[in-house]
């Protein structure tokens, strides 16, 4: 019972893969909505999958470096699904769970609201103002590399910024490539469906890329330990709670976890309240408010510690717990193999790489200059090439500093916003 595959005792693992196969073979697997155990059943799937995808990333050589673990549990299962190596019944339902749910937004409210409140007031305030710069360095970079290197290689300099590199910075799919298509078709006067699927493929390719890049990161701030704060943004600062500290210590009442996490969920839910408010163009996105809020709760004090700690042990039991699984289920559910094949062209890859390396590098040098580690300043630069909430949490855990959610979500939600727009008025312009 000591031995696990991620979170599981693997006699555990073994009887539960065995009871889902009888489900299965005895055409008794409980579809979504149709029975009372649904969620236990899904909690089964996605926590078999997950950290066996995971377990798998984290004993290959050389992969388990570059964050093979989240790679693995990300790909893995969307590549099985689209070649129907998993049964059908197991895909539609996972999928159906994953839509129906959404249970992608409680992990990062958790994640989120967690590590904001275990930061320390100084830090969180100088970090949120210096990631800007190293962020909008870095983009303006990254879009003049990326158009270079694709209109060198013959794809065009109209074509590479506005189908390759502001799809890759747009802020994943729901925030960036959905308005970009409805917006690419109503200025071009095309068809907003081929607009998506023309835009999708670099938004999960430049994922893939910034993942791999993130744990490439990770590798070299084992071997250079200067150049990372090992999930700190800044030098010379500590953390009111330190996210990596694995231990509990102390008396903490299981109320005390259980208020925590009606915190960040309170916190999302006003997110989602005001994220309603009219006027609609100045709307901004429920985790985006949620971050703000639960910076100003930080900054006035709002909660006690032991209210913290119990925050933090929510933001810990997610990180371990939830991540693998949840990466599972957003493979199999929301990442379609076949697009993201369709892409693997050699002046696509090249344009895609150049421009998440460039993002990177620049958030490195610069990071560097406004006194962040270096590293640490990559890495959020990376999320602004994410798929997404989805492609943050992959990169977050391909690099090991889940704690610097509050960051990414920065880079992706607002960075993101700023390149969808300023991209339409661009093309409006010049159309």
């Amino acid at each position: 019972m000591e031995r696990r595959i991620g979170v599981i005792p693997l006699p555990i693992f073994v009887i539960l893969v065995a009871v889902l196969a009888i489900f299965i073979y005895a055409g008794k697997f409980p579809a979504a909505g149709k029975t009372p155990n649904e969620v236990c059943t899904m909690l089964a799937v996605l926590a078999l999958g997950g950290f066996a995808c995971a377990e798998i990333g984290k004993h290959i050589p050389f992969v388990k470096n570059i964050g093979g673990a989240a790679i693995f549990a990300t790909f893995i299962p969307s590549y099985l699904a689209f070649h129907a190596y998993v049964p059908a019944v197991i895909v539609s339902t996972v999928t159906n769970f994953t839509k129906a749910t959404n249970f992608l937004y409680l992990f990062i409210s958790c994640i989120i609201v967690g590590s904001i409140l275990s930061m320390d007031r100084t830090v969180l305030v100088r970090g949120f103002l210096k990631i800007f710069v190293p962020l909008a360095v870095g983009s303006v970079a990254a879009a003049l590399v990326g158009t270079g290197v694709g209109t060198l290689l013959g794809l065009g300099a109209q074509h590479t910024f506005f189908y390759i590199i502001v799809p890759i910075m747009g802020g994943g799919v729901g925030e960036g490539a959905i308005p970009l298509s409805v917006g690419y078709s109503e200025i071009l006067h095309l068809k907003q469906g081929e607009e998506f699927a023309r835009v999708l493929p670099p938004v999960m390719l430049g994922s893939l890329m910034a993942i791999i890049l993130a744990g490439t990161l990770n590798f070299v701030g084992k071997k250079f330990p200067h150049l990372t704060g090992e999930g700190r943004l800044q030098p010379g600062e500590h953390d009111d709670l330190h996210p990596q500290q694995e231990e509990i210590t102390g008396h903490l009442d299981v109320s005390q976890i259980a208020a925590g996490a009606s915190v960040a969920i309170t916190l999302y839910l006003i997110g989602v309240a005001v994220a309603t408010l009219p006027p609609e163009a100045y709307r901004l996105p429920a985790p985006v408010v949620m971050l703000f809020l639960a910076v100003i709760v930080k900054l006035i004090s709002a909660v006690p510690p032991q209210l913290q700690l119990g925050l933090s042990v929510v933001y810990k039991f997610f990180r371990t717990v939830v991540t693998y699984p949840l990466l599972f289920a957003i493979g199999m559910a929301l990442t379609p193999w076949d697009k993201l094949m369709e892409a693997l062209h050699p002046a696509n890859l090249a344009t895609i790489f150049a421009t998440v390396a460039t993002l990177m590098g620049t958030g490195f040098i610069v990071g560097r200059w406004v006194n962040l580690y270096p590293i640490e300043a990559a890495i959020v630069n990376a999320c602004h090439s994410g798929q997404g909430g989805t492609g943050d949490v992959a990169i977050l855990t391909a690099a090991n500093r889940m704690q610097m959610m509050p960051f990414a979500q920065i880079a992706t939600r607002i960075g993101g916003a700023i390149t969808v727009t300023l991209a339409l008025i661009t093309l409006k312009a010049i159309s």
